[in-house]
């Protein structure tokens, strides 16, 4: 039983966990996770799932996903008969009153929906995966020299079920480099795996690059794949004006996680948002939603 902090009622809900009873199956059982490592965390299994999520026969799974899982239809662009297959579906824009955001440039927001732990003062070459496993920063991006210039900055990990939006954007104005890419596995990034797989974002699939902000410096960006994650999709442009909640990309099917890191004094997270995140809960956000603000 996952618990994720309301930050409107200020209560815990429990998260409805789709697949809940193959993940523990996946990670738990010594036949699971036997099977996980001989094929589910492999490409493969992950390639053919996505490809089946782009033919017009996963269709059929649509109406029954949004009934178990209660999604709100009404803030989506499309209507159910407009989506050719599951993906379509999964990779849904939503109206631009759906996610308000917050345009002041002193205050930081979401990239994206989705489960949010907050950390500062980290330590480049201990950072938290969950409690007991970390994992550093030079071993996540492969870049030793970008990693060190973090030292003591802050951390902000979204989790994304497959449940949610899942687009994610920029936080602020201004430019970004290109993305780098660094193949890997396809465990899934559920905290039942993250509490069993050593170092699981080093090990999966990712895509990072450096954010140029105007209010918050150099920004990481990283897009960790997961498990049935067909493909991670970059639609902004290198080394062109950004403006603040433009979309940076999208992932296809499957829970997935996005990574900030920001250099030390550059921004103050929410204290409701840290609080939770020392007491080990994760806090539910939408893009948009202010999370911070500029340090000064």
């Amino acid at each position: 039983m996952i618990k994720i902090y309301n930050r409107n009622s200020k209560k815990y809900d429990t998260e409805n966990v789709a697949g809940g009873n193959y993940i523990k199956w996946c990670y738990e059982s010594p036949i699971g996770k036997s099977f996980t490592e001989l094929l589910i965390k492999k490409k493969l299994f992950s390639k053919v799932y996505g490809k089946y999520c782009d033919n017009n026969l996963s269709k059929n799974k649509i109406s029954s996903f949004i009934n178990d899982f209660d999604i709100d239809m009404s803030i989506c662009k499309n209507n159910l008969n407009d989506f050719r297959n599951f993906n379509d579906f999964f990779i849904r824009e939503l109206n631009d009153d759906a996610r308000p955001i917050d345009m002041d440039t002193d205050k930081l927001i979401s990239p994206g929906d989705g489960r949010l732990f907050a950390y500062t003062d980290i330590s480049v070459n201990d950072l938290v995966q969950v409690k007991d496993i970390t994992y550093s920063l030079a071993e996540l991006i492969q870049d030793n020299d970008i990693a060190n210039e973090y030292e003591g900055g802050v951390c902000l990990i979204l989790r994304l079920c497959p449940t949610d939006y899942h687009r994610f954007h920029f936080v602020d104005y201004g430019t970004c480099e290109k993305t780098n890419f660094i193949p890997g596995n396809y465990y899934s990034v559920n905290p039942t795996a993250l509490e069993r797989v050593a170092k699981l974002y080093c090990q999966n699939k990712r895509e990072w690059c450096v954010f140029h902000s105007e209010n918050f410096g150099d920004i990481i960006h990283v897009e960790v794949g997961a498990t049935c994650v067909g493909s991670i999709i970059q639609n902004y442009k290198e080394n062109k004006p950004i403006s603040k909640g433009d979309e940076k990309g999208y992932f296809k099917f499957g829970g997935s996680t996005t990574i900030l890191f920001f250099k030390p004094n550059t921004i103050i997270v929410d204290e409701d948002i840290l609080t939770q995140s020392s007491l080990g809960f994760e806090t539910k956000v939408n893009m948009g939603e202010t999370i911070g603000k500029k340090y000064r």
